[in-house]
């Protein structure tokens, strides 16, 4: 405890107390850049466009509860990069697309047009700018107080700042979705996993002021429903705010016991229940919960090929077998686009323990979605690499990830989240209450 202690007291030492802007530079958001802080202005190069104010509304063949259509479904491909050319674009391809493109000399990413889609609510921008003064971090970086909506740092100064962008972006208010899960054997095999899961988000909430937060960020909830031998499993997580502080509570209902057990750990490297290993609890949306145990490094801003405008991998009716590949997803399915990215380094705190022992994050400037993760293990190796394929829920709006995936080199395996093809869509007007994520009503559902 006591050496935990410490650790923190350093990190708070060599923190700024705060990451407030003064009014001229807050008032940039929206001005010469877009109001979440990316640059509105495209490159010199013209292969990037301005940002125009994304997909804020939906196209007009887009009705409420529909898989939502492509938008740039007449786009094709400017180029292909596969084994053979990939050293052409090695400056922007990330080290983990590199050894993917190495170990499966079938596999290709297609680089399409760039479209800068992502887009919030307006008052999600409005809370962006008064965090741009207000927002700072506590609790040696393991907080951030100041804030109840929209991004918090839109001018980030370090890295801890950019992944609590990240982790505090917008995603609704609330959502339920039904979506499945795998595990790709080295083989090609695989059983789906089925879940239907609620969210209901307290941060970002119209009208939520820092004194409704009460430390929590979300609540989420998640029942099995396939197949048969899991159905009726269920999990409710409660999540903190400043992890350090309170933990985040977690209770899971196992059909076989018949009853629920609050989880002592459900965080950093525990392994996520029905994955093969293959995720911890820190890996879903890319990063999530505390990073205290972490260093982090704010890189810089780099112009990189990242998985953008999903929307192939997303349509309705889409059998799950055609989407995954023995060895990967279906390159056919993917669309891979030029953006400008905040790259953020991760290297593990001493008397800490992970299979990563160093990430390198890359973060959408317009969203604040991290789109892709190298992980390596404590040897420096190269050992997997995360992606989020996201689209623009223009319903909304709010731009995040329709499927993620993790690549385990060494086992030559990955796995997939978030199949939902042959399930309705999201429903972001769902009716959800705080009571419905608790222990109490987790065994009543099991019961």
């Amino acid at each position: 405890m006591l050496r935990t202690i410490a650790i923190l007291l350093l990190a708070a030492a060599a923190l700024p107390a705060q990451a407030r802007v003064d009014a001229a530079q807050a008032a940039r958001l929206g001005q010469d850049l877009m109001p979440l802080g990316g640059e509105r202005a495209g490159n010199a190069a013209g292969t990037i466009p301005p940002w125009d104010g994304g997909l804020s509304t939906p196209p007009a063949s887009f009705q409420p509860g529909m898989h939502h259509p492509d938008p740039y479904a007449a786009d094709k491909p400017v180029y292909r990069v596969d084994a053979s050319n990939q050293a052409q674009y090695k400056a922007q391809l990330a080290p983990g697309f590199q050894k993917l493109l190495e170990e499966h000399p079938g596999y290709f990413l297609s680089i399409y047009p760039t479209h800068r889609s992502a887009a919030a609510p307006q008052r999600i921008y409005d809370a962006t700018r008064y965090n741009a003064s207000n927002a700072s971090m506590i609790s040696g970086g393991n907080g951030v107080e100041g804030t109840a909506a929209g991004i918090p740092f839109p001018f980030p100064q370090n890295g801890t700042e950019a992944i609590w962008n990240h982790i505090m972006r917008y995603r609704g208010d609330q959502i339920r979705m039904i979506t499945n899960q795998a595990a790709v054997l080295a083989n090609g095999d695989y059983t789906l996993l089925k879940r239907d899961r609620d969210v209901l988000f307290i941060y970002g909430r119209e009208g939520v002021t820092p004194a409704d937060l009460d430390n929590t960020l979300f609540f989420y909830k998640y029942v099995v429903t396939a197949p048969s031998k899991l159905s009726g499993s269920s999990l409710v997580v409660q999540e903190t705010l400043d992890q350090v502080l309170a933990i985040r509570k977690a209770w899971r209902f196992s059909r076989g016991e018949r009853r629920v057990r609050r989880l002592p750990m459900l965080a950093y490297e525990a392994m996520q229940p029905d994955t093969n290993g293959m995720a911890t609890a820190d890996v879903v949306d890319a990063y999530n919960g505390a990073p205290d145990r972490y260093e982090w490094k704010l890189v810089g801003k780099q112009e990189m090929l990242m998985p953008y405008n999903s929307y192939a991998v997303h349509q309705k009716g889409i059998p799950y077998e055609k989407i995954l590949q023995a060895k990967s997803v279906n390159p056919e399915l993917l669309r891979y686009e030029l953006h400008r990215v905040w790259v953020v380094e991760a290297d593990l705190r001493k008397g800490h323990s992970h299979p990563y022992a160093k990430r390198r994050f890359y973060l959408d400037e317009d969203s604040w979605q991290i789109l892709a993760v190298d992980l390596y293990d404590k040897t420096g190796a190269l050992v997997g690499l995360q992606e989020a394929h996201p689209i623009s829920y223009y319903d909304v709006p709010m731009f995040g990830s329709t499927l993620e995936t993790i690549y385990d080199f060494k086992g030559d395996r990955y796995f997939v989240d978030g199949l939902d093809n042959n399930e309705p869509m999201y429903d972001f007007n769902v009716k959800l209450n705080k009571s419905d994520f608790t222990a109490s009503a987790l065994r009543r559902e099991g019961i």
